[in-house]
């Protein structure tokens, strides 16, 4: 039994780090993120709680019921309450009472609060999406980062590997005569140099991981990996959307503009919560009340005799209903200051507004830019990649038969391997531009 134990033990540890060790995709990134970031929950806690205000607004039109009770020691000469004479001895008196109060008009102060709680509620709800948004913008440039770096990675080593046989070549040529120890010293310088950029990549891919992994907050980067896409090819999508069809989609879609209108919305209803404090204030009263003392009794045949709790308790109920009005005329200026600081929080959340979507639109406009010039830069790459790779393939074969030294030989190749990295850059950041552009128009995150 114990062995069985220790098996299922082992089986799910070593699932459980199976399962650690599966690569990750980029929705998985954004998702996981979504769940388990602090700022998310935190947001989310924000809206909740939002929520919980409009609840308590939306309850505040309800009567209030409260109980009191109280038992009061009366000491000398003293009226009591119940017999309303005087007395000079001690006394016990219990009071009991329900008492209820309702608003019947306040200048629609409550109404208006609701409406304000409302649209604050709103807001709050769109910041938490607010937050996913921003959160999934960093999380896909890390991955984009990541896989850049990678092929970088990958394209270093290849040429490094070229440059390992070229060394192995012209060592067996300096060894036969056929050429100058001094091309062996530069192709060995080379390859060293090479060696140096590969572990610098290396260096920085895993600071790249790292970025990601501290981003979903995981404990480590052991066992951390992602997906790499089959294929993210430029060439599929030359087509860039026009600025004011873009703005257009985020207005409706992104939470930010949402956030800011809601706000303005919750601020306009709340300054007629504060002009309402103006109005004259109705409200009904009701009472339900009784209670006992020690010194009333009761006469059987002109005799004393004492009186009940229970009894003198049902003899002692009394009702009272009232209605009132109140009519502010001097608060300190409260009112006045009140309406004052609402319409300037009004005022300020329409420039709020205007400010979300002014830079909306300059951030859209900055991601179009970035995707056409990504675009053109893509192009000229592409096109430097053909030509310096046709010419160091050319000096390649002029080096082997020793038309060229190794000098010559390293500058084409070394040509050839800028303009490689030079395209993997311009190739995701057209590809990140037009993602960006994608999301502001609603389409998911995703490669």
């Amino acid at each position: 039994m114990k062995n069985k134990i220790i098996f299922v033990i082992l089986f799910i540890s070593l699932g459980l780090l199976s399962f650690s060790q599966n690569p990750w995709t980029l929705s998985d990134c954004i998702d996981y993120a979504h769940t388990n970031n602090i700022q998310i929950k935190r947001t989310q806690l924000q809206a909740e709680m939002a929520r919980v205000n409009l609840l308590q607004s939306k309850t505040n039109i309800l009567p209030d019921l409260n109980g009191n009770l109280n038992r009061n020691y009366r000491f000398g000469r003293q009226v009591d309450p119940y017999t309303n004479e005087f007395i000079q001895n001690n006394s016990i008196n219990d009071n009991y009472s329900l008492t209820t109060n309702v608003s019947l008009f306040n200048g629609l102060q409550n109404y208006n609060n609701i409406k304000s709680n409302q649209f604050a509620s709103l807001a709050a709800i769109q910041n938490v999406e607010k937050e996913k948004i921003e959160k999934t913008f960093e999380i896909s440039s890390a991955y984009l980062m990541i896989l850049y770096q990678q092929e970088l990675l990958e394209v270093a080593r290849n040429q490094m590997g070229v440059t390992e046989l070229q060394v192995e070549r012209t060592h067996k040529l300096v060894n036969a005569g056929s050429v100058a120890k001094g091309d062996l010293l530069e192709m060995q310088a080379q390859l060293a140099n090479e060696n140096l950029n590969v572990t610098n990549m290396q260096n920085d891919l895993q600071l790249s991981i790292l970025n990601l992994v501290q981003l979903l907050d995981l404990d480590s980067t052991g066992g951390f990996s992602i997906v790499v896409p089959d294929t993210i090819d430029p060439e599929k999508m030359f087509t860039i959307p026009d600025v004011s069809l873009v703005f257009d989609e985020a207005s409706s879609y992104l939470p930010h503009i949402k956030v800011a209108d809601y706000q303005l919305k919750s601020a306009e209803k709340d300054l007629l919560v504060q002009k309402g404090r103006r109005s004259p204030m109705i409200y009904m009263t009701g009472s339900i009340y009784t209670g006992y003392s020690d010194q009333r009794v009761l006469y059987e045949n002109e005799l004393p005799v004492d009186y009940p709790y229970g009894e003198q308790f049902n003899d002692n109920i009394a009702q009272s209903v009232s209605v009132g009005i109140s009519i502010p005329i001097l608060n300190r200026w409260e009112v006045n200051n009140g309406i004052s600081r609402a319409r300037i929080l009004v005022e300020d959340s329409k420039f709020e507004l205007d400010q979300v979507n002014q830079q909306l639109y300059k951030n859209i406009q900055q991601a179009h830019n970035d995707a056409v010039s990504a675009r053109e830069k893509y192009i000229s790459a592409k096109e430097a990649v053909n030509s310096y790779g046709e010419s160091f393939h050319y000096t390649e074969q002029k080096f082997n038969v020793g038309i060229v030294n190794s000098i010559e030989y390293n500058i084409a190749k070394n040509n050839f391997i800028k303009a490689e990295s030079e395209l993997l850059q311009a190739k995701y950041e057209y590809v990140f531009a037009l993602k960006i552009l994608d999301f502001y128009r609603g389409i998911p995150m995703a490669l």
